[in-house]
């Protein structure tokens, strides 16, 4: 059996460190702002195209099919051109898409514009978490989590600019062209610190379905139970303050924003946490406070109680996914291309699945249970995080 590959290569001796550093930070806010930016005119190109709550939400459905669509090629694409290469290109392409949601005028415009931002989307998700396991490297310390904190920090700026827009009356097509022109213009400035990512040594060829490395199928697993939550969490969380905490009107907002913050925070201190702890510790503890966090609010569904069960959720899915990709680089023998796309595709199941099955719970019995049940997950990764041994 060949040497597996090192799918991150050295730096130049040009480069710094921090360099190597900042143009990833940068890519993954320029992922984010992407992102958000869509998002916050989603209810703009909902009234502009008619759409029902129904249509929205079948449409909506288009872009994780992008996405799920692109994961089997994206791991090999990112191996073979190099990581540096396909961010290049992919960011290029994801912001172009984006611009081109904003030219909608039918409903399947809009889905097709979504299929391929999913597609695109995953391209740089990949090469940007590959590039992210190259910087931890050079450091020699945790600071994966910090990444995913500053596409947290995007989201929060690209909403802000969102409802700057609005407030002006600009519409989308204009705002999202503002938006790609500023994030092409930085990222040809910070691609020039990313590294080449690219293999250097002979690896093992497999069939392109062959069976999953059985570490990367747990690892998975825990990122499926995180990302459940954290979806659950995105697009029940106004839901259950309305509904079952009974909140005013001007506080539904409350639990949404209690675990976004706390979810950013986390993710921001969260590489200090890993460095004393260990990975292991820490994923144990983030399983147990999510499990905690959701059980306060269901047991004490009062708006003060609900509101501190959400921040403990937050914190306890902040650093979560960033030590699943981080540990890809250091348990696989598999390029981390690769190990990436298989990882994140078991994961991303969970960000799709985790909220039509509160939908299904909450039928059955009540939104409080289906709650409970989610709650559960994160003692799920408390226990499989206990049984895996390469983690340190």
């Amino acid at each position: 059996m060949s040497e597996p590959a090192q799918d991150i290569a050295l730096p130049s001796p040009a480069l710094s460190n921090r360099q190597v550093r900042i143009a990833v930070s940068a890519f993954f806010f320029f992922q984010g702002l992407s992102f958000a930016s869509w998002a916050s005119r989603i209810p703009d190109i909902k009234t502009t195209l008619g759409l029902t709550d129904a249509a929205l939400g079948s449409i909506l459905l288009a872009l994780p099919a992008g996405q799920l669509t692109a994961m089997p090629f994206t791991g090999r694409l990112v191996t073979h051109f190099g990581s540096k290469k396909i961010l290049r290109i992919g960011s290029i392409l994801y912001v172009l898409c984006l611009t081109n949601l904003g030219l909608a005028t039918k409903s399947w415009h809009l889905a097709l514009g979504l299929y391929f931002f999913g597609i695109f989307g995953n391209l740089c998700n990949i090469s940007a978490n590959t590039q992210a396991i190259g910087a931890e490297k050079l450091y020699s310390r945790p600071i994966m989590a910090s990444f995913h904190g500053v596409w947290s920090t995007a989201g929060f700026t690209g909403a802000a600019i969102g409802l700057l827009m609005t407030a002006l009356h600009v519409n989308p097509y204009i705002h999202f062209w503002v938006v790609a022109v500023l994030i092409v213009a930085g990222g040809l400035t910070a691609q020039n610190w990313l590294q080449t990512g690219r293999s250097t040594a002979p690896r093992e060829k497999k069939p392109f379905l062959s069976r999953p490395d059985g570490m990367l199928v747990q690892l998975g697993i825990i990122g499926f139970c995180s990302m459940a939550s954290e979806g659950a969490m995105f697009d029940w969380s106004g839901v259950y303050f309305k509904e079952v905490v009974h909140a005013p009107a001007k506080l539904v907002v409350l639990g949404y924003a209690s675990f976004m913050v706390m979810m950013a925070t986390g993710r921001f201190i969260g590489d200090k946490l890993i460095e004393k702890h260990g990975r292991k510790r820490m994923l144990q503890a983030s399983g147990i406070l999510i499990s905690v966090g959701l059980f306060i609010s269901v047991l004490f569904p009062h708006i003060v109680t609900a509101t501190i069960g959400f921040l403990i959720v937050g914190f306890g899915v902040s650093s979560i996914v960033p030590m699943v990709y981080s540990s890809v680089g250091r348990v696989s023998k598999i390029p981390p291309g690769i190990a990436l796309a298989t990882v994140s595709s078991i994961s991303f199941l969970g960000f799709l699945m985790g909220p039509p099955l509160i939908g299904y719970i909450s039928e059955l019995f009540s939104l409080r249970h289906s709650f409970a049940v989610i709650g559960l997950f994160g003692f799920g990764i408390a226990i499989m995080v206990s049984k895996l041994k390469a983690l340190h």
